[in-house]
Parts: structure tokens; C-alpha cells; sequence
């Protein structure tokens, strides 16, 4: 099994240079770091990960904590997630928090103790265990999709900086409501998410400026909690149609909630947008495969794992550095749930924030149980 310092002889350099070309210790030309990965290369040479993190007192592996790995949304994050890391030379060891707050605060303890360099964790709605123990050991961390109130303490080793990566929601779910406004519709019902959850506080803060900018009152028996799951998300649109006056239009806040919506929907033999116009939080892959197809708010689900990434590596570089929130812009996919003609598949960049009322048509535009924000 060839040695580093066989690399050493072989690229022409002392054993030192091939050390900070692997690990990334000290600047080295460029001609001369390229002769040492060639060398590698041609050598066969792998690093002996565990003794180089004795040396450097890093393993070069991310922890990442997401609940619903099998949900679609957090699937397409984590391959953002992990060809991000793969490309800066990181492993990433995964952990499923299942949104419940003792078990989160484990989980970030069992990476913690595998001596991950740092974290990126969707938090569940009560994270006030896990932040205190990311503040009590100084764990790098970036919260990814959900924020926290408080994140942005001063730095330090007893209290750090975290920084946090999610998409905008108000803008585009308001961008919903006012589709469906400009359509006609006076009755539009929201199936919120989690209580707890920044996604849900802004979603439903979306769904309030879409009514105001629409001249709409707010009726609060329209607005309900699905939980930011199929089951929850088919009680609360059940108990929406029961309404002596039920709406004639919803928005469903992620992609789980929709598919609950539509069962219930098709329980009582309702048709979509027939009998009830629908848009959804969350376009996933067989959104386009409904008849009729779904009108929605993409997430740009893999540059969100790419830029949590980012912030992280960032963090470990500059840990003193003020902390940063991200936030990245959505996409409104026109399709036909809405009740608009069918037509080609037309995507525009969702507002950041409520659009006025339309007093015309908008123009065309372009897992069971497992949450997504």
C-alpha cells in the first residue's frame, strides 16, 4: 500500500507539501499541488482519514438532520446536500430527527460525538433542546428551511452564530391567493402546516396578504392546520367542505397536504378544479401527472442543500464572521388545478412579497405521513 511518502518521491516534494496539499493546511502553488494529486492518482494513495483528523482536529464530514428523508422535497435537499459536500471533499453522515423534539436533541448528540465538523438541521417546531445544546458545545450548525428566532446571537465560543438557509414563503403563498382571486374566487381556504414552524407562521401570513390585497376578509373557519401531513391535511380539508358555506378554491401548504387534500376531495366524489379550485406549496415530481395537473409553488429544494453547505463551510473557515440568513426565491408553476385552460407548462419567478389585487384574471404564467415545510 503506497505511503505519503511515496507520493512525496514521486511528485518531487518533501512529505510537509503533500500533507498541506491533503489536508489543506497551507497554501501551496499550483503547479506544485497539481503534481501531488497526480501522484495520488497515480499511486493509488488514500489518506488515513482517521489519523489526518487527529492532526487537523477535523474529519471533513457534515451531520445532516432532516426529518421526512422520504418525502420528496427533503430528498432532492439532500442530493443538494450531499454533491455540495462531495465536491469540497466532505462525507455526510444522516440522521432522521422525525420532527420530535427529544429525539432531535439526541440525534444532534450521536453526530456530535462522531466528531462531525459541523451540522445542517431542519429543526422541528419546539427546537429549544437542540439550540441549547448547539450553543453549549459551539457546533457549527446552519438551519436549513425552517428559521429560529434567536439564531443570530453574538459570536462566541459559549453562545456561536448560526446561520440559516430557507426559501421565501409569504410572497409566493400570497402569489396563490391572488391567482385564485383574480379568477373569481371569494372563498379561498388555506390547509396551513405545523403550528410552530417559521414555514407555517409565513405561509399563513402569505395567505392573510393575499386576501387584503384581494379586498377579501379573512373568514378564520377557512383556515385550518393539516399538520404538514397527508392524514392531518385530509381531516382539516374534510371538515373545510362540511362548512355550511365551504370554500370554492384552497391552497394547501407543502406537498404531503396536498395529496391529503385530494383524497378527501375524491371521498366525496368532488372533482378538482370542477368542483373546488386548488394550488399548492410544493411542486414534486408527479405534480404534472394529476388530471388535471397541479398549479404550484416550487422550492429550489437542491440549491437550498447546496447553500447550506456553503454557509457551513463558510462558518468553519470564518467562525467569528456575522451570521447569515439566506433566502432563496421561488418558482409559480401554471398548470390547471387552478381552473385555467390547460396549456403548456409555464413557470415564473414567484413575488418576494404580496402582489397587489388583480382585477382581471392574472396572465399565464409560467408520502403519507412525512413533512415537508
Amino acid at each position: 500500500m503506497p505511503t505519503m511518502a511515496d507520493v512525496a518521491r514521486s511528485a518531487g516534494v518533501s512529505v510537509a507539501t503533500v500533507s498541506h496539499v491533503l489536508n489543506g493546511t497551507r497554501p501551496v502553488l499550483p503547479g506544485t499541488r497539481q503534481a501531488v494529486l497526480d501522484a495520488v492518482d497515480a499511486l493509488g494513495y488514500t489518506p488515513n482519514t482517521l489519523a489526518r483528523s487527529l492532526v487537523t482536529a477535523r474529519t471533513r464530514s457534515i451531520g445532516l438532520a432532516v426529518s421526512a428523508i422520504s418525502n420528496p422535497y427533503f430528498t432532492e435537499i439532500l442530493q443538494g446536500v450531499e454533491a455540495a459536500a462531495l465536491e469540497a471533499g466532505y462525507g455526510l453522515l444522516l440522521a432522521d430527527p422525525h420532527d420530535d423534539p427529544a429525539h432531535e436533541r439526541k440525534v444532534a448528540r450521536l453526530l456530535h460525538e462522531r466528531r462531525v465538523d459541523g451540522m445542517i438541521v431542519a429543526p422541528s417546531a419546539q427546537p429549544g433542546e437542540l439550540v441549547g445544546y448547539l450553543r453549549r458545545h459551539a457546533v457549527p450548525t446552519v438551519f436549513l428551511d425552517r428559521l429560529i428566532d434567536g439564531a443570530d446571537a453574538a459570536p462566541g465560543a459559549s453562545s456561536p452564530c448560526f446561520d440559516q438557509v430557507c426559501a421565501e414563503s409569504a410572497g409566493p403563498t400570497a402569489r396563490l391567493v391572488a391567482h385564485l382571486a383574480g379568477l373569481g374566487h371569494r372563498r379561498i381556504g388555506l390547509v396551513a402546516g405545523l403550528p410552530g414552524l417559521s414555514t407555517t407562521r409565513e405561509r399563513v401570513a402569505g395567505y392573510r396578504d393575499g386576501l387584503a390585497a384581494a379586498g377579501l376578509a379573512l373568514d378564520d373557519r377557512l383556515l385550518v392546520s393539516g399538520d404538514s401531513e397527508s392524514a392531518g391535511a385530509e381531516r382539516a380539508a374534510a371538515a373545510l367542505l362540511a362548512l355550511p358555506d365551504p370554500p370554492t378554491a384552497l391552497v394547501t401548504a407543502n406537498n404531503a397536504m396536498t395529496l391529503g387534500t385530494l383524497r378527501a376531495l375524491a371521498g366525496r366524489g368532488l372533482s378538482v378544479p370542477g368542483d373546488l379550485a386548488l394550488c399548492c406549496f410544493d411542486d414534486f415530481p408527479w405534480a404534472d401527472l394529476f388530471s388535471p395537473r397541479l398549479t404550484a409553488i416550487a422550492q429550489p429544494s437542491r440549491e437550498l442543500g447546496a447553500q447550506a453547505v456553503r454557509l457551513l463551510l463558510e462558518r468553519l473557515a470564518e467562525p467569528d464572521r456575522p451570521p447569515r440568513t439566506v433566502r432563496l426565491p421561488c418558482t409559480f408553476v401554471h398548470r390547471g388545478s387552478c381552473g385555467c385552460p390547460e396549456g403548456p407548462e409555464r413557470p415564473e419567478a414567484a413575488p418576494r412579497t404580496a402582489p397587489s389585487a388583480p382585477s382581471e384574471p392574472l396572465p399565464e404564467s409560467p408520502s403519507e405521513k412525512g413533512t415537508s415545510s
